[in-house]
């Protein structure tokens, strides 16, 4: 999986992308047609940040900032993912094309749920321990490993409940997303605890701060 954060406050490549205020939309999808090419089979396009510390921006802002994109990638026949927890804008990425959704709410919003159960696209489960201004401050797990895989396993139940097809689910740790260092290690080291669970496992690990703690 590519990623293209088109975010002026991203943690990795926060404002790479915009130029003189504004997002230059066919350098973008040039970056992502190039990460297909260097063997990416799918680019995850994100309008607004989940680096720690970050607030919410309103769903048209959002749309204003992916949509052009996904339509420039499906045209190409690129397989592309939307970072959002917002149904609003969940909907328009997969109007303009976008096949799967990657929510870090895993589909808390009953509205994105019966957006996803009713579309048939691919759905991303991330495990979040609080949101991302407060995730952080002080994590704490009995056993994160243990404890992340339970949530991610009532997350997945829970979408099939709601219609969501159980082929259409693929589960995320949630790396960095309210876990220290060390959390994340152990994540690293038993996934085994969590691919055991029979969902495809996406893990979102590069220019996390805790590669750079470790080495």
């Amino acid at each position: 999986m590519g990623v293209i954060n088109v975010t002026p406050d991203s943690f990795s490549d926060g404002g790479e992308l915009v130029v003189a205020g504004k997002i230059d939309y066919d350098l973008a999808a040039s970056r992502g047609v190039a990460m297909v090419a260097a063997g990416a089979d799918i680019i995850d396009v994100g309008g607004e940040s989940t680096r720690p510390g970050s607030s919410s921006v309103p769903a048209a802002v959002e749309i204003s900032r992916i949509l052009p994109i996904v339509e420039r990638l499906a045209e190409q026949d690129v397989i592309v993912s939307v970072d959002t927890s917002k149904a609003e804008v969940a909907a328009a990425a997969l109007d303009s094309g976008a096949e799967i959704i990657n929510d870090v709410t895993a589909l808390k919003d009953e509205a994105m749920a019966k957006l996803v159960a009713v579309s048939g696209c691919g759905v991303v489960l991330v495990h979040m321990q609080g949101d991302p201004r407060n995730m952080q401050r002080k994590p704490s797990y009995e056993d994160v490993t243990f404890d992340v895989a339970y949530e991610l396993r009532d997350a997945a139940i829970s979408a099939i409940d709601k219609g969501v097809e159980q082929n259409r689910i693929c589960l995320d740790p949630g790396i960095g997303f309210g876990k220290t260092w060390s959390h994340n290690l152990q994540l690293l080291q038993s996934l085994g605890r969590i691919t055991s669970l029979g969902y495809p496992v996406l893990v979102g690990a590069s220019r996390k701060s805790f590669l750079g703690a470790i080495l």
